[in-house]
């Protein structure tokens, strides 16, 4: 199958690209002009099919020269992933996050409309959407009530794709991931900020490590089992539905920071930083993912403690 993969060259993407590779897909990774060239190849047979295409999502003439690859699935990454970055400008995450996908999916479905083309595109929103709520796994139906402009750009997003789904009948499929981490995410990002913060401590035998609230509870995935649910939902997804990608069990932010301490060796006690607390946090963000398992048969594979374990390993080597 022919995919394309926005927003490539990301932490999602990067994995992503690389297991449709190993999988025997065509793939091309759309990126931003300028950023860090990337290895997809890591790993991918001899012989597999990447072409890297400028993408920019403000620019229609960009968009329509990236479809002209005439891809049979769109996975739709490209966005302003960072809620730090997104409040330091909302604007900019609207017009990438929910903008850029309104012009991506009219530009998908007006190829649709010529005859040209008829991609299932499978949009990757957040389980942020649903804001703050009650302690239990959230579902599909739950109302969405974002409390950060990341979250809010990105229901923007949502409801933009279902709209020309609805109008023209694009295949839109809505994925909505919990927070997931792995080798290679961004240490501005909390699991990999806690484990480089530790791995620091224990070698300069500091005795604090500064930290942010520690009292939300999580569902927390492997990037690996992420990817495997967007393949699935490629070949699985119905179009029109939403579908959460969750593990459907929380952990406390407090339990994390003690599991990696120990995987790491470090004494250190977590010491509060009011710089680092994030303005409106969510106090439990756990999903209910049955959906998504009856749909297409996923199920995690990775466990939180290989998780760890691998995260912590990424960053030594």
């Amino acid at each position: 199958m022919k995919v394309l993969v926005t927003g490539a060259d990301g932490f999602v993407g990067r994995h992503l690209v690389r297991r449709l590779l190993q999988a025997g897909d065509d793939v091309a990774a759309g990126c931003r002009p300028g950023g860090a060239p990337v290895d997809w190849r890591q790993d991918a047979p001899i012989g597999s099919r990447l072409e890297v295409l400028p993408l920019e999502l403000t620019a229609e003439g960009s968009i329509s020269a990236v479809l002209a690859w005439q891809p049979e699935a769109i996975v739709h990454l490209a966005a302003v992933a960072s809620v730090r970055e997104a409040r330091l400008d909302p604007g900019l995450a609207w017009d990438i996050n929910a903008a850029g996908t309104a012009r991506l999916v009219a530009a998908v479905a007006s190829r649709r409309d010529a005859g040209t083309a008829d991609p299932v595109v499978l949009l990757a929103s957040t389980g942020e959407v649903y804001g703050v709520g009650p302690p239990v796994p959230r579902l599909e139906t739950d109302p969405l009530l974002p409390v950060s402009p990341y979250a809010a750009s990105k229901v923007g997003a949502e409801t933009a794709a279902l709209e020309v789904w609805r109008r023209t009948g694009l295949r839109v499929v809505v994925a909505r991931p919990f927070p997931h981490t792995g080798a290679g995410q961004s240490p501005e990002y909390v699991v990999p900020a806690f484990a480089r913060r530790l791995r620091r401590a224990r070698e300069t035998a500091a005795r604090s490590v500064p930290t942010g609230n520690l009292d939300p509870v999580r569902d927390l995935l492997d990037v690996r089992d992420v990817v495997e649910a967007y393949r699935a939902l490629l070949a699985r997804g119905v179009p029109g539905e939403t579908y959460n990608v969750a593990r459907g069990t929380g952990v406390s932010l407090a339990e994390v920071f003690a599991r990696l301490a120990a995987l790491v060796g470090a004494s250190a006690a977590p010491e509060p930083e009011p710089s680092l607390v994030r303005q409106a946090d969510i106090p439990h963000l756990v999903g209910d993912s049955t959906k998504l398992r009856r749909a297409t048969g996923w199920t995690p594979s990775i466990s939180l403690e290989q998780l760890l374990q691998d995260l912590v390993d990424a960053q030594t080597d």
